[in-house]
């Protein structure tokens, strides 16, 4: 479980880690939507990391979960949850998404949001148990491929 996870800004020195840890995670899904992560695919994540818009958790030593953020105003964007294979299904996208919740709180953000493709009705589930509500659905923005995406919005309130 999470229990002796360390959840804090990627480092630059991170960045291979977590380029391995969102390839290995996202490899998949990518795949189950008929396409391959093109080399190039994480060029962002350098950028993204010295903005501090990627966290990652980690066990010890060891990156377990990243968290690669987008913000507007008012709204923290939760771009990829990734989560090592070898510890999927035991709670850390779960917990790495009430800690980025915490710091939208502590920080006055009133929204997050994301999307991921309708079929993924797992991870669908997974929003919509952290209060997460669809707003739409519709082609991606990227247009790499045609499956429909479900757009998700969770609203913060003061306090709760």
């Amino acid at each position: 479980m999470a229990d002796n996870l360390a959840f804090a800004l990627a480092a630059p020195a991170q960045l291979g880690e977590v380029d391995r840890l969102m390839r290995s995670a996202f490899t998949p899904y990518i795949r189950r939507l008929g396409r391959e992560l093109a080399p190039e695919a994480y060029g962002w994540f350098a950028e993204a990391i010295g903005q501090g818009h990627i966290y990652a958790a980690v066990d010890g030593k060891e990156m377990v979960g990243a968290i690669a953020t987008k913000r507007r105003e008012g709204e923290i964007i939760l771009e990829l949850i990734g989560v090592s294979p070898s510890r999927q299904k035991q709670g850390i996208a779960s917990w790495m998404i009430k800690e980025v919740e915490g710091i939208a709180r502590s920080r006055s953000i009133g929204l997050l949001s994301l999307n991921t493709a309708e079929m993924m009705e797992d991870r669908v589930r997974l929003y919509e148990k952290h209060g997460f509500v669809i707003v739409r659905r519709g082609p991606p923005d990227h247009g790499k491929d045609a499956h429909v995406r479900v757009y998700m919005e969770k609203r913060l309130t003061a306090g709760a």
